[in-house]
């Protein structure tokens, strides 16, 4: 996963031998996950997955279930435990177990929560319908995104791009209920369903809310009209994948001048902005729109849209017919999902995304030993070596460019497990007056920790993900890999099992993270983490070359019947599968070199190295979801992380003997080949 920088807080989405539940051999293939009378070279995903997709049938509650997600439920089983642990007992009022346990409680208190109904947003709704004039949307754009809600844009403080050791202040385009442009703009028949049923949504819960039927349709069509507005202004995921074009700062007169009716005065003092000298306004034509709309639509509309924003962000913190409303959309008409979590499971989630380092730290004592630690700094090692033997071994770059991006290599800042230092949560309260605005407080103490980073040095050691979090990241800005406990679990990592294994699944994660500094996007941050050119023009025409041959190869997937996947908006991360993977099987070879693996069970360590590499991608996938993934999210879908990356790696070619005439064969002068 590459990092994206323009939402202030990441709140989403250990190795113990309690996860470790597959029935694997020491060589860590759970060899019931394949389906052996599939044909290896004509559909390799379902030859290693096809017994693990039988096995793990898509339940109600799921739109996607996959290997990644198996992992997260067990996380979120440990978790559990330690969280209802302290809401079981008394604490001291202020205390972490107080906080952990007390929004624990109220999350889980449906006879409170079913009586209060719309009352805990009531006053958020009535302050907004006051509002008479632009100079109070601004007023309300701020308060509201204090409080967690971001109506128009998104606001966040991070670091300069031009220079990268020092914070600012930047906005982004955002502000819309359906999340991404294409679900307003496209005119398919499934697209036009979605749009149908999220107005139908709007309706629905403004009623829920206490507005007659009448109203509710008033409402919403001016709601529509607005989101309408910014999805025409919002640039595409692709066009958002160019940074130098989404960096363009301004100082205040520059701001004052090109958005001359904008209350950047009323915004800046309420956001907690005063005294700010400069701007990184992302995109400034969606905010020359939104400077547009907020000064001549009619205030009604405006009120309704920040009062919609307030109703969508705290559905999920009310009562059961919010929160069963917002299912039947986000839930089921966007994602195919059939059944809601059950309510344990929501409130161990929104604990863990409030106070994700407190419950994080009492995690990683509980279930990461230091042993695995150990092991994974040893990996990420060998992955740096093998990486940078093959940039030195590259035909198509000049000594000059190597040069560089051997120093970007060897300056790399590697995070394994945990932070060293744990986020201070003194000044959370968590009271029993009302879930939302518990929900609330937990927002205003993270925006008051990102106020507090304005005009100040980048924190290098901070974390951008909680330690249970399975996942890992890079980030070009502080040119980090970060790769936390939560992840450091089979079928990732085992440290019982063989370098096959360990070097097919985590050994490629790891190579991954690293290949995103050297991808489309991240080639473009120096080793310093600062947005600069520091290759040879005919470098990067080489490099550019041979990555649209990635992009033409992805645009031809069919995913879903007339559905195509997007070669350019998920490039950066179909580079990273593909160096990660290359990468990794280098440094296989050179740790085995001395010490060569037997076959098991009739596969070699060369053909386990790829079984493992799939089995981190085996999963099933309802036709609503791909859809919407295909929409929104930069990394391919599992099934293509696997048959569309391989095809493109000789060392899978040859241990899986795939030639000519095989389906999955593609001729090695036309493969990718990149790093």
């Amino acid at each position: 996963m590459r990092l994206t920088k323009y939402l202030p807080i990441l709140a989403i989405c250990a190795m113990t031998t309690g996860c470790n539940t597959g029935k694997h051999t020491n060589s860590g293939i759970d060899f019931a996950n394949l389906d052996t009378t599939a044909v290896a070279s004509a559909d390799f995903y379902q030859y290693a997955c096809g017994g693990w997709m039988k096995n793990h049938p898509l339940t109600d509650e799921y739109s996607r279930f996959g290997s990644f997600d198996m992992l997260r439920e067990n996380n979120r089983l440990q978790l559990q435990g330690l969280i209802e642990e302290l809401a079981a007992a008394q604490h001291p009022q202020g205390s972490i177990a107080q906080k952990v346990g007390g929004l624990y409680n109220i999350a889980m208190d449906s006879v409170k929560l079913n009586s209060e109904g719309v009352a805990p947003i009531k006053g958020d709704l009535d302050k907004i319908a006051s509002i008479q004039s632009p100079a109070d949307v601004y007023v309300a754009i701020a308060e509201m995104q204090k409080n967690g809600m971001f109506p128009y844009f998104y606001v966040y403080v991070g670091a300069d791009d031009m220079n990268s050791d020092m914070n600012m202040v930047h906005t982004y385009q955002g502000g819309l209920g359906m999340g991404e442009r294409d679900f307003y703009l496209e005119d398919g028949d499934e697209i036009r369903a979605i749009r149908k049923a999220y107005k139908n949504h709007i309706v629905k819960m403004f009623e829920l809310a206490g507005y007659d039927k009448t109203a509710a349709n008033k409402a919403m069509e001016g709601i529509m009209r607005i989101e309408m507005r910014l999805a025409k202004a919002a640039r595409s995921n692709v066009d958002l994948r160019n940074p130098n074009a989404n960096y363009n700062k301004r100082n205040v007169e520059q701001l004052n001048e090109e958005f001359a009716s904008f209350g950047w005065d009323n915004f800046f003092s309420t956001a907690g902005f005063a005294g700010l000298q400069e701007l990184d306004v992302s995109q400034p034509e969606f905010m020359k729109e939104v400077e547009t709309i907020v000064g001549e639509v009619p205030m009604d509309e405006q009120i309704a849209y920040l009062q919609w924003n307030v109703i969508n962000n705290a559905a999920e913190y009310l009562s059961d017919d919010f929160v069963n409303q917002n299912f039947e959309f986000y839930g089921k008409a966007m994602s195919g999902k059939q059944e809601l979590q059950p309510r344990w499971k929501r409130a161990v989630s929104s604990v863990d995304g409030s106070l994700g380092e407190a419950v994080g730290q009492m995690y990683v004592e509980k279930y990461f030993p230091a042993e695995a630690k150990t092991q994974m700094l040893d990996l990420v090692s060998n992955l740096q070596t093998s990486l940078g033997e093959r940039i030195m071994n590259l035909s198509w770059m000049s000594d000059e460019t190597k040069q560089k991006a051997m120093e970007k290599l060897a300056t790399f800042h590697v995070k394994i497990g945990y932070p060293d230092k744990w986020k201070d949560y003194s000044e959370l309260l968590i009271e029993n007056d009302s879930y939302w605005n518990n929900v609330k407080r937990a927002n205003q103490w993270g925006y008051a920790e990102m106020l507090n980073k304005i005009g100040k040095p980048v924190d290098k050691d901070e974390w951008l993900m909680s330690p249970q979090t399975v996942n890992a990241y890079y980030n070009p800005t502080t040119n980090e890999i970060c790769f936390p406990a939560g992840i450091l679990q089979y079928p990732f990592f085992d440290m019982n099992a063989d370098d096959a294994f360990n070097y097919g699944a985590i050994g490629v994660v790891i190579g991954h993270e690293m290949t995103h500094g050297f991808d489309d996007q991240g080639r473009q941050y120096d080793k310093d983490g600062n947005l600069r050119d520091w290759w040879t023009e005919e470098d990067a025409k080489n490099f550019e070359k041979r990555a649209q041959v990635l992009v033409d190869y992805f645009d031809k997937i069919e995913v879903a019947p007339g559905v195509f996947a997007n070669g350019q908006f998920t490039l950066g991360e179909n580079i990273a599968d593909h160096g990660g993977l290359q990468v990794s099987y280098q440094a296989f070879k050179n740790a085995t070199a001395n010490r060569p693996l037997e076959v098991v069970e009739g596969y070699t360590p060369e053909q386990r190295f790829f079984l493992s590499y799939a089995n981190v991608w085996a999963g099933n996938v309802r036709p609503e979801e791909i859809l919407r993934l295909t929409k929104i999210d930069e990394h391919s879908l599992g099934r293509w992380r696997v048959n569309g990356a391989l095809p493109h790696i000789n060392a899978w070619n040859e241990a899986f003997d795939v030639n000519l005439g095989d389906p999955m064969f593609i001729p090695e002068n036309e493969r990718a080949s990149i790093w």
